[in-house]
């Protein structure tokens, strides 16, 4: 037998070779064998890659969450602004003493409108519990309309509401329109160093005619109608139309006379200053009718009404509201009003 044909095991030197494996290619291709430094390197980059895809999808979770809240307080922005007053009723179980705030200027596009004024008083005597009414004023007055709409407002409901009494309180200050609100409540009280009255009528503005001149500037207006350009303040002052004005000027301080009378009545004293315009203090005003006494709205709810528990009615400002309030974005349109425009107030 040769030995091609032996059973015996192979020797060493007839082992056969095996074939080297191939190492499997990456991504689907095939690729040289990289040495054990590239693999480690490999290793580290995919490592990196991954991590960065990890962190790219929480970015994407943590900017769609901060979209979501995002939207939510604009949402809840949009809400204040179209609700942009609330009463602020603290809860009207049991008896108690209704209080109405009226704080700033008085015109229409105040906070001291009379829309929000009267909408306050209107809840507060509607409230069964409410056993009478505090205004507490601080405000320096402005429109005679306002004022004039809140007075005849308040004479109405105390008819309506007889066993209700208003108590007007002055805090800083209570003059000119303000005044002329307070002038409907029942009884007036203020603090003795308060600024109350100032009973009179206000319209200023202002000319341009001589500035116009030294640089040269003509004044071209064109009107329908004689008086359609009355008071302009870029053209000459006429005497008629001054004296036209100052009859306007004395017919509405003369309405404003006659709330004060209608609604102070004998207490006032007999003073030909009174109606002058002039402001006085806390204690002045008692000497002279205008108040009937000192004291602070607790006070008046504590001694004259017998009903410490005090319930605020008062409509105010949402806190969007105040937050364009305060960037003061009107500022320079309501200065340039100021400018050109004849305001009549109370004062």
């Amino acid at each position: 037998m040769s030995d091609w044909e032996s059973d015996k095991p192979a020797d060493w030197g007839d082992k056969p070779v095996e074939p080297e494996r191939e190492s499997k290619p990456l991504f689907g291709r095939k690729s040289p064998k990289l040495p054990p430094e590239s693999g480690r390197d490999w290793k580290l980059i995919e490592k990196l890659v991954m991590s960065l895809q990890a962190e790219q999808r929480r970015s994407r979770r943590w900017g769609i969450f901060f979209k979501f809240l995002t939207f939510g307080y604009l949402i809840a922005l949009l809400f204040m602004f179209k609700f942009p007053l609330g009463e602020s009723i603290e809860g009207v179980a049991g008896k108690h003493t209704a209080l109405v705030e009226i704080n700033g200027p008085i015109a229409s596009d105040e906070l001291a409108s009379a829309d929000n004024i009267v909408g306050s008083l209107r809840t507060a005597f509607e409230e069964p519990n409410s056993v009478a009414v505090i205004l507490r004023i601080n405000s320096p007055g402005g429109s005679p309309v306002q004022a004039g709409y809140v007075y005849d407002e308040i004479k109405r409901l105390r008819e309506e509401y007889p066993e209700k009494k208003v108590y007007a309180v002055i805090s800083d200050i209570g003059a000119s329109g303000a005044y002329y609100i307070a002038a409907a409540a029942d009884e007036i009280y203020a603090n003795r160093a308060s600024l109350v009255g100032s009973i009179g009528v206000v319209a200023g503005g202002f000319g341009f005619t001589g500035v116009m001149e030294k640089i040269g500037v003509d004044r071209r207006l064109y009107t329908a109608g004689e008086n359609k350009a009355f008071l302009d303040p870029f053209s000459p002052e006429e005497e008629e139309e001054v004296m036209f004005w100052q009859s306007v000027l004395e017919n509405t301080h003369q309405q404003f006379i006659d709330a004060v009378k209608q609604g102070r009545g004998d207490r006032l004293a007999d003073d030909e200053r009174l109606f002058s315009g002039l402001v006085w203090s806390g204690e002045q005003a008692v000497e002279l009718g205008l108040a009937d006494g000192l004291g602070s709205a607790s006070h008046v709810a504590r001694q004259i009404i017998g009903q410490e528990k005090l319930v605020d009615y008062s409509r105010r400002k949402s806190p969007f509201q105040d937050i364009v309030d305060q960037l003061g974005v009107a500022f320079g349109e309501g200065f340039a009003s100021q400018l050109v425009e004849s305001r009549l107030e109370l004062r």
